[in-house]
């Protein structure tokens, strides 16, 4: 008799103790698809979303300016427009647009064939080209996808690669103080871009007899951007890393 009560107490127990785990399991289920559908909701375009970003670039004679660029995505069906006033846009440049395109959708995992994206860039300039754009691209495109405005002291330079990665550029000294006279308190920089190696020719003359023989040895002087600008610069080597400045 004690052995049948016995069993029906170890029964009543397991039963009580499966009751309950299955109803955590449930919340927990419940929980996730909560969850998930809310992720959904945060990338579901059905007005029209626009994002500016400020970013730095070379005219036609060297010169560090600061640009506009502007991204605004919109329901439609895949479409990518080029909005460009009094600038002359380098094929690279265009390249950059598209890979932008296809990072965006691999960071946020969703598929932009339901939606528009239209790219500006406001400048003085008459020339503005080259891939170095491409990051900030990137990011201004997420934004205007997630719907929220950059972070107003932060700029970037960079290209970007379909995998996210971050690529080295040209004159980032020059970007730097555009950036800095603008007001840019936080400036973005691709990996091993922050120090700029600098060649000082050194030229040594020997006579013997009437002749002079020189020559020119290059001394090798590493200049820290940031603090030659007075700008704070930040490496970074992809978008995961970037887009956390500009949230």
């Amino acid at each position: 008799m004690k052995r049948v009560i016995i069993l029906i107490a170890i029964i009543s127990i397991y039963l009580s103790l499966y009751a309950i785990f299955s109803n955590l399991k449930i919340e927990k289920k419940v929980e996730l698809e909560g969850l998930k559908e809310e992720i959904i909701t945060k990338v579901n375009i059905t007005t029209n979303r626009s994002v500016i970003l400020f970013i730095p670039a070379v005219d036609n004679n060297g010169n560090g300016i600061m640009t506009k660029l502007i991204v605004e995505a919109k329901p439609g069906n895949g479409k990518v427009l080029i909005d460009i006033d009094n600038l002359f846009f380098w094929i690279d440049t265009q390249q950059s647009i598209r890979t932008a395109k296809k990072v965006a959708e691999k960071y946020l995992k969703m598929n932009l064939s339901n939606y528009d994206l239209i790219y500006k860039i406001e400048t003085n300039a008459q020339v503005v080209g080259g891939p170095s754009a491409g990051a900030a691209i990137t990011i201004a495109t997420i934004l205007a996808l997630l719907d929220k405005q950059p972070n107003k002291n932060v700029s970037i330079t960079g290209t970007i690669n379909e995998d996210g990665t971050i690529g080295q550029v040209g004159a980032v000294y020059e970007k730097a103080k555009a950036a800095k006279d603008f007001g840019i308190k936080i400036f973005l920089v691709p990996k091993d871009q922050s120090i700029e190696t600098e060649l000082i020719p050194k030229k040594e003359c020997t006579k013997v007899m009437n002749f002079e023989f020189c020559t020119i040895t290059y001394e090798v002087n590493k200049i820290n951007i940031g603090e030659k600008v007075g700008i704070k610069v930040i490496e970074v080597s992809n978008i995961e890393e970037a887009i956390k400045y500009f949230l």
